[in-house]
């Protein structure tokens, strides 16, 4: 089955070649384009796409509050984040609005295409260093947000798969735990977070997470 592709940037150089590079692919194709962050929302809500190319920045705001906007919608979109340059607050932002990766633009045209394939059979790009930042940023913000701070180390890497868009099995599979267990541990999360759904999550995250 082809992968349905949807590409995201303002420039319109970097959408022909990535449209080159995808329509290459036998088992991919492009779906729709976008040029905002409002095409992008409209044109994922159309075109159903199974995996987004996002520019972190566009025109009209960033590409990290379109990932977050396309995941709510619809929780199963992979998205991979594509930039000029390495920003460790644009990667930490990425990950909690639930993005499956993070691509600079001078990424080799074939390994792009491999990241797609990964992230569309469910796997992620995230190294565990990348992980490992997101929680020492939780850390930080546990003095400030009393709700953060009620969570265990546990929940706290629990409610880190929920926001990188990751199933049961998948955390528990991270963490050694059962998917029963991760199961009781999202339900806990959410009632002390005060939430009801597991896509609120992310949403929660965005907002209390420090420096962005």
């Amino acid at each position: 089955m082809s992968i349905r592709v949807l590409i995201c940037d303002d420039h319109e150089v970097v959408r022909e070649g990535l449209r080159g590079l995808i329509g290459r692919q036998p088992d991919m194709s492009v779906v729709g384009e976008a040029g905002t962050v409002a095409e992008a929302i409209e044109t994922a809500a159309r075109s159903k796409p199974d995996v987004v190319v996002m520019d972190v920045r566009l025109p009209d705001g960033s590409g990290v509050e379109a990932c977050r906007s396309i995941r709510e919608a619809r929780p199963e979109v992979k998205v991979i984040m594509l930039t000029s340059y390495a920003d460790d607050d644009a990667l930490f932002a990425s990950i909690i609005a639930g993005a499956s990766g993070y691509l600079l633009k001078q990424t080799r045209g074939q390994a792009v295409a491999d990241a797609i394939t990964a992230v569309a059979a469910g796997r992620s790009l995230l190294d565990p260093d990348v992980t490992g930042k997101v929680l020492e940023r939780l850390r930080e913000s546990r003095a400030e947000d009393p709700a953060l701070a009620s969570l265990t180390e546990q929940e706290r890497k629990v409610l880190i798969g929920l926001a990188e868009g990751k199933t049961n099995r998948d955390i528990g599979e991270s963490l050694f735990l059962s998917e029963k267990t991760v199961k009781n541990y999202v339900s806990r999360i959410l009632d002390k977070l005060g939430l009801s759904r597991r896509a609120e999550a992310a949403a929660y995250m965005a907002k209390h997470k420090p420096r962005l």
